[in-house]
């Protein structure tokens, strides 16, 4: 749980905070590189392996096994979804939803989907209860599947549902890793999770989401083969406004119909029986198990507003007085309200940080558990808090799902010691997220730490229990929204999370089988994004260098639905397609003059065969930087050009007759970052994990800290002398408050061109310098801090 602040952690990177961060024609700048335009790179073919069968598909989670044979399986406008087997209606909707998929995928609309009569050419979807795997055991049974492609028939098999389901999203995935889009390398995959809890909190009750936003974001969970969706339904202020509860935030998000329970429900946001119904049902359609926390007898402002007499110590409190009989049978009626909204065979009960007698609480616990589990047939969890709130956990009912989520409140160790067998790893310091805040991880999880370091029985200190140890069920990141009047949106909060949900699903479902380094893995994850089918979610995480992100874009013409920002929005599933015409374009608007030295297209089965990339400061005077001719595939085609300076990026076709343009995204890329991969070297390091190196190593979610003083420095070697004309300075919470930038031509005599005093954020600081510096080498001199704690750079970047 999120209550009261931890004490910073000694691996800073688990505790950070927030931080925010007129032209004619264009301009050349001082040559960077000698680009020029160069033929389309070669489609990415199915990869082999040195006996020539194709290797294992990129795929989030990583497959479990794989074998590959020769040749691949293409999706054409023939193909269609067939369900083999006995007629079933969950099948039968997941192959509708497949057949639209596939086309928002690839662009190819295939045949209607149909029930039996499978034939060449098909995708088969078939559930067999008998369908087993040696290594697979138990998991396999309840969520794993076989995937069987030949040139001729692609067949996903699993022993139910969620099997099948998690096959589906293989097949997407694989074919958007492909250039195409079309293809799947021939071999099988038998794929199955490490374990059987795989989730994620979002607390609710602190800050409203949207009902749209839940849906989608159980579909991305679908999307990663993450199956736990827990939803903090309560919650309040962490400390009243001058002693005054009555001045605290406080929301409880369910709204019942009836009376008696008018005025519970949050004013600014809740959730009626309707909303609900729809979260169940794309929580099934989508193997997702949505389980539902009404949290108390702490954390229960929303209660005792309701109820002042219930409050512990009277109305001014935000814990419930268990000592009072009608505590307990108000609680229950709460539950009994809501638990025929619930599908979930489970409800979290929280029961943490309570503050009153230790009798009281014990009762509350046992009482409330038995009460879940014999009158509304559910399974109890429970945050794990008994090492602070008891010297008797003997005394305390078992049968209770127990969350360890801090090892002081009551560490995996403990309660395996104590007796319980259910176990889920939701430790603060490695899973919380507390959005910019100045404790836990305020701009996002520890990315490379948790895809080098972490599996799901791994806790900080010497808490961790063995791999697969059979008291472990899972784990489970979260969100707590203590912040409560900060101005951050759900779309903020959706950043912070998507850096690290594929990581997590991945250490969650096959462990270290990933088989590439973090920087790959973290490209195909762009590649893949977050699936089809969202209505108010999108990608938030851009390339290295990217400049066109989310940029707004117009065209010649659109068609089919599609809209120009399709091109530009970072999703892998949206796109542009101009109506049929001569020299169809697309202009990219970068807000600004931009230094531009490359530009991306993805090509849709409706590809450019001949045209230019051109640049313009206005919008009105263009100029061709590259040019391409005679391609004769869709895909991705890459154009490289001496840098310029420009506002707007146009691809503009040179067809010799009318032409339809399908672009699934237009990238444009800054010049390069001389900075990146360069020798980097500090005045200190906080610890190994936290070098130098890992500010200029491009990765925006490995970072820098240094000791915790003031005056420590950050070079880089740019490797010979460049004209330095920005610089980006991407701190962590740990920033600096008075620094200097400075460079230098041999490393020893140092000369100030900018300096910072009295900054207060986290987040980028872009030094633009009124004119170029020749340098080899730059440095960020700290002199002051912000915090207690050191300085800290997420990204260091220098650029000409």
């Amino acid at each position: 749980m999120s209550k009261e602040p931890p004490p910073r952690i000694s691996r800073r990177t688990l505790v950070t905070a927030v931080g925010v961060v007129s032209a004619a024609t264009a301009l050349p700048l001082p040559a960077v590189s000698a680009y020029a335009a160069e033929p389309a790179p070669p489609l990415r073919a199915p990869a082999t392996t040195a006996d020539g069968t194709n290797a294992r598909p990129v795929v989030v989670p990583a497959l479990q096994e794989w074998t590959g044979s020769t040749g691949s399986y293409r999706v054409d406008v023939g193909t269609r979804v067939v369900v083999d087997g006995p007629a079933d209606r969950q099948l039968l909707a997941l192959a509708d939803t497949l057949t639209r998929e596939i086309e928002e995928v690839t662009g190819v609309r295939i045949a209607a989907p149909r029930q039996g009569g499978a034939r060449r050419g098909d995708i088969v979807l078939r559930v067999d209860p008998r369908a087993v795997h040696p290594r697979g055991g138990e998991r396999y049974r309840h969520e794993g599947y076989a995937l069987d492609v030949t040139a001729h028939r692609l067949t996903i098999t699993a022993p139910g549902y969620r099997g099948a389901f998690y096959g589906t999203r293989s097949l997407l995935q694989i074919l958007l890793q492909d250039d195409r889009r079309t293809r799947v390398p021939a071999g099988t995959a038998q794929d199955w999770p490490h374990y059987r809890l795989r989730g994620f909190m979002l607390d609710v009750g602190r800050r409203y989401f949207t009902p749209g936003f839940l849906r989608d974001y159980l579909r991305i969970m679908g999307w990663f083969k993450l199956n736990d969706l827990q939803l903090h339904l309560n919650d309040n202020e962490i400390q009243a406004p001058g002693g005054d509860w009555s001045k605290a935030y406080d929301a409880f998000r369910l709204r019942s119909e009836k009376s008696r329970w008018d005025g519970l429900a949050a004013e600014d946001g809740s959730y009626d029986r309707a909303d609900w119904d729809s979260f169940e049902d794309t929580a099934a359609a989508h193997a997702v198990q949505l389980t539902p926390e009404i949290d108390a007898p702490a954390h229960s402002r929303s209660f005792v507003r309701f109820r002042p007499d219930i409050g512990l110590g009277g109305a001014n409190s935000d814990h419930l007085d268990l000592g009072n009989p009608d505590t307990l049978t108000f609680m229950k009626e709460v539950f009994d309200e809501f638990a025929p909204w619930f599908r979930s065979p489970e409800v979290h009960y929280g029961a943490d940080e309570y503050t009153g007698p230790e009798a009281h609480y014990r009762a509350y616990f046992n009482g409330m558990a038995a009460h879940l589990r014999e009158t509304l047939k559910k399974r109890p969890r429970a945050w794990g808090s008994l090492s602070q709130l008891t010297d008797d956990p003997a005394a305390y009912d078992k049968n209770v799902t127990v969350h360890s989520w801090n090892n002081g409140w009551y560490g995996p160790q403990a309660a395996k010691r104590d007796g319980y067998t259910d176990l889920v790893n939701t430790n603060d310091g490695l899973l919380y997220i507390v959005p910019f805040a100045t404790y836990y991880h305020p701009l996002g999880l520890d990315g490379r730490y948790l895809y080098d370091s972490w599996e799901p029985h791994v806790f900080p200190g010497k808490e961790s229990l063995a791999p697969f140890d059979p008291v472990l069920r899972g784990a489970m990141s979260a969100v707590w929204n203590d912040l409560v009047h900060a101005t951050y949106t759900e779309k903020d909060v959706h950043g912070l999370i998507e850096k690290t949900f594929g990581v997590l699903a991945q250490k969650m479902w096959s462990g270290a089988g990933a088989g590439m380094p973090y920087g790959e893995f973290t490209a195909s994850m762009r590649r893949g994004a977050l699936g089809p089918g969202l209505k108010v979610v999108g990608p938030t995480l851009a390339e290295p260098d990217q400049i066109s992100f989310g940029a707004d874009a117009s065209a010649s013409s659109s068609g089919d639905g599609t809209r120009p920002g399709g091109s530009t929005d970072g999703s892998p599933v949206t796109r542009w397609s101009s109506r049929q015409e001569r020299e169809p374009w697309l202009t990219v608007d970068l807000g600004r003059m931009r230094g531009v030295g490359r530009v991306r297209l993805d090509w849709g089965q409706e590809f450019g065969r001949a045209y230019d990339i051109e640049v313009s400061g206005d919008g009105h005077e263009w100029r061709t930087v590259a040019e391409r001719r005679g391609r004769q595939t869709p895909g991705r085609d890459e154009l490289a050009f001496d840098a310029v300076h420009a506002r707007y990026v146009r691809v503009r076709g040179r067809e010799r007759r009318p032409a339809r343009y399908t672009l699934w995204s237009v990238q444009v890329f800054d010049v390069p970052d001389l900075a990146r991969g360069r020798t980097t070297t500090a005045s200190s390091a906080e610890t190994g994990h936290l070098g130098a190196e890992l500010a200029t190593d491009g990765d925006p979610g490995t970072r820098w800290a240094s000791r915790y003083t003031d005056g420590e420095w950050i070079q880089v070697d740019l490797g010979a002398v460049h004209p330095v004309r920005r610089v980006l300075l991407d701190w962590e919470a740990a920033a600096g408050k008075d620094y200097d930038l400075q460079v230098s031509g041999d490393g020893s005599a140092w000369r100030t061109v900018a300096e910072r005093r009295g900054r207060t954020t986290a987040g980028e600081d872009v030094v633009e310098l009124s004119a170029p510096e020749q340098a080899r080498y730059v440095r960020m001199q700290g002199r002051t801090r912000q915090s207690t704690y050191g300085y800290s750079l997420w990204r260091f970047e220098v650029r000409g």
